[in-house]
């Protein structure tokens, strides 16, 4: 009886000073909604482009129409949204307690009271309902393509628990559409040309969300969860650089590999001087530049699909 008061305190202070159109709902509605995090779109985007990027290099290495593109888009776009809600639901229920204890986090619908954890689960069943529609639209091959990554949604959360590199683990997780969207074009995967693709992006996530975690570096170590932004201690600039010089690298030569001309590259080299940038600019000190970083890092996404698009509108002409 002693505590709920005081989370509810801290849960107004946050909804007064960052107000979001979330709040038009009723209240009943509105706690349900953070823990979906529809409020940012910024996870929603990163989970997205990797399937943006795929299906748009799939269309053009098998001349198919724009029309095309723009169907496989609009699909993984809603995709990305709702597994998007349906793993930060997930990843919340499994770190409920250690949200509670760490002040960022601790107004989070869960570990603040709002939602229970019974409540939680309720809301997360026609999320994965609906996910599952969506993937029944696309070719038995995709499907099962798409099923398969399902553990590795469910596993995540625990990997804090268990390894210094859980962003490596979300990285795999996050970015399996980097396959899943050629699959789905043309009902199979060139691996030569998409796992570059896949892995590229895996390093890609690792870059931001340890960017991101950065904020809560000493919490984590505190609670004991673990994370990539632990171990690079004060070499995070650095280390990063590298990765993120892995990222380009990757996603061009999967570019080449599928026979891309000169706009896919100059997204590609867009791409890499916005990252460049965004690392220089960052205070790893100061918890709202890396906050920052996650929806920054969606421009990243952007221009590489960009480059790819740009591509496919020239073979069509």
């Amino acid at each position: 009886m002693e505590v709920k008061p005081t989370v509810v305190k801290q849960h107004s202070q946050h909804l007064s000073s960052d107000r979001t159109w979330v709040d038009l709902f009723p209240s009943t509605i509105r706690p349900y909604l953070y823990l979906a995090r529809v409020h940012n779109p910024a996870g929603t985007l990163l989970l997205f482009y990797p399937c943006a990027w795929s299906v748009t290099m799939a269309c053009y290495a098998h001349g198919a129409p724009v029309s095309t593109m723009w169907t496989y888009v609009g699909l993984f776009l809603a995709a990305a949204q709702v597994f998007h809600s349906a793993g930060c639901v997930i990843n919340d229920m499994w770190d409920k307690d250690v949200d509670a204890a760490v002040p960022r986090t601790s107004t989070r619908p869960l570990a603040s009271g709002d939602v229970s954890m019974f409540g939680a689960f309720v809301f997360l069943i026609p999320q994965l309902a609906l996910g599952v529609w969506l993937l029944m639209q696309l070719n038995e091959y995709s499907l099962r393509l798409g099923l398969s990554s399902l553990g590795l949604v469910v596993l995540y959360p625990a990997m804090k628990r268990v390894t210094n590199w859980p962003q490596a683990v979300l990285g795999l997780c996050f970015n399996w559409g980097a396959l899943l969207g050629a699959a789905s074009v043309v009902g199979a995967v060139d691996w030569h040309v998409y796992v570059p693709l896949y892995i590229g992006a895996a390093n890609w996530t690792i870059v931001y969300d340890t960017s991101y975690a950065r904020q809560d570096r000493d919490e984590d170590a505190k609670y004991g969860v673990r994370s990539t932004t632990i171990i690079f201690g004060d070499q995070i600039r650095p280390i990063l650089a590298m990765f993120s010089a892995v990222v380009c690298s990757l996603v061009s030569y999967a570019g080449y590999c599928n026979g891309h001309g000169w706009p896919f590259f100059c997204g590609v080299a867009m791409g890499a001087l916005h990252l460049a940038r965004l690392l220089a600019r960052t205070d790893f000190e100061n918890k709202e530049s890396c906050d920052a970083t996650l929806l920054s890092n969606a421009w990243f996404g952007f221009w590489v699909w960009a480059g790819a698009f740009a591509d496919l509108l020239l073979t069509t002409q």
